[in-house]
């Protein structure tokens, strides 16, 4: 088959698309002709050699995938030939077929396309991890969610609205509009206002009950203040850095708050059937009824896999990017 590939760990002029050895299914995986892929953050850092997939993980880049069943290992018992399929991989997205266990394959509805289906699995399948298993966020509380036009942003926009809950986000100006769209009751300019302050404002001192960050150390401080009492934070990513010193760990202990880290690329295959099962039981009805939706921002061939990844650098995207085989 063909496969985006990088000539050396770098930038995105290493990426080609040459010749790999298709995947065969184990017994329990199905194979899936790829018809679109959608580009992660954490595509752009593997490419750069800091963040090697999973032991045992296909080396090709591409998180999510959807397409059709192609082929069936022996004891495959939910797809069959043919499937229109999406789901979330540990690698081997770039690429023209990938195997996947039937138990994260994911059926598409029939009001989505291939390209709107690859936008789906890794977003919002980490928002419902975030916001509902981890943070367990409720009807009637409120929560701060950073970078909110950004793939995962959007997703967890949609699922806080449909539970109830009230959104404020972070992000610059010209990206308000669509944050607003999704169900933001208030956006917040990062580049020009102090958020945190905002916050403190804008609910009259008590603070937001969830915070969904990935940025780290430059935001931890802020976030400590704008959370309220029994507070949840979810950090999901450290693109603001890794080390915190002078933090006043004095508001976690006041306030009783909860710092939660998770990633989901690594999770065992369990952990990710369970999410996959319990994500698609809660939201895939309003998918089909358009209630929920991913936002795709711009779409590129991919023969055109260097510019989507230097689209995605300049950070000019408000929704996914995907590329279409």
């Amino acid at each position: 088959m063909h496969a985006i590939q990088f000539h050396q760990f770098g930038s995105p002029d290493q990426l080609y698309i040459g010749e790999f050895p298709t995947p065969e299914p184990s017994e329990y995986q199905i194979r899936i002709r790829i018809k679109a892929t959608a580009l992660n953050r954490a595509d752009l850092l593997q490419r750069e050699g800091k963040y090697p997939p999973p032991a045992g993980e296909s080396p090709i880049l591409g998180l999510e995938i959807a397409g059709e069943v192609e082929k069936l290992g022996s004891k495959v018992q939910k797809w069959k030939i043919g499937d229109r399929v999406c789901g979330l991989l540990a690698g081997g997205g770039y690429a023209e077929y990938a195997v996947i266990n039937e138990d994260l394959a994911m059926s598409i509805p029939e009001n989505l396309d291939f390209v709107a289906a690859a936008a789906i699995p890794e977003a919002f399948l980490t928002a419902f991890q975030a916001l509902i298993w981890i943070a367990k966020l409720q009807a009637g509380e409120s929560v701060l969610v950073h970078a909110g036009a950004s793939g995962v942003g959007t997703a967890a926009l949609q699922l806080a609205r449909l539970i109830g809950a009230k959104t404020y986000v972070t992000a610059s100006a010209e990206k308000h509009a669509i944050c607003k769209s999704l169900g933001a009751e208030y956006c917040i300019d990062y580049k020009t206002e102090d958020f945190a302050q905002r916050i403190q404002t804008l609910t009259e001192g008590r603070g937001v009950d969830v915070v969904l960050d990935f940025l780290g150390a430059s935001y931890l401080e802020g976030n400590l203040q704008a959370l309220g009492m029994d507070g949840r934070m979810v950090l999901l990513a450290i693109m603001g850095g890794a080390q915190a010193p002078g933090i006043n760990l004095g508001m976690v202990l006041m306030k009783r708050l909860s710092i939660n880290g998770s990633t989901l690329r690594a999770r065992t295959l369990s952990y990710k059937a369970k999410l996959t099962h319990e994500f698609v039981e809660m939201a895939w009805a309003h998918f089909a009824s358009g209630q929920l939706f991913p936002v795709v921002d711009t779409v590129f061939p991919w023969t055109e896999v260097a510019k989507a990844h230097q689209y995605m650098e300049a950070n000019r995207n408000q929704g996914k990017i995907v590329l279409k085989l």
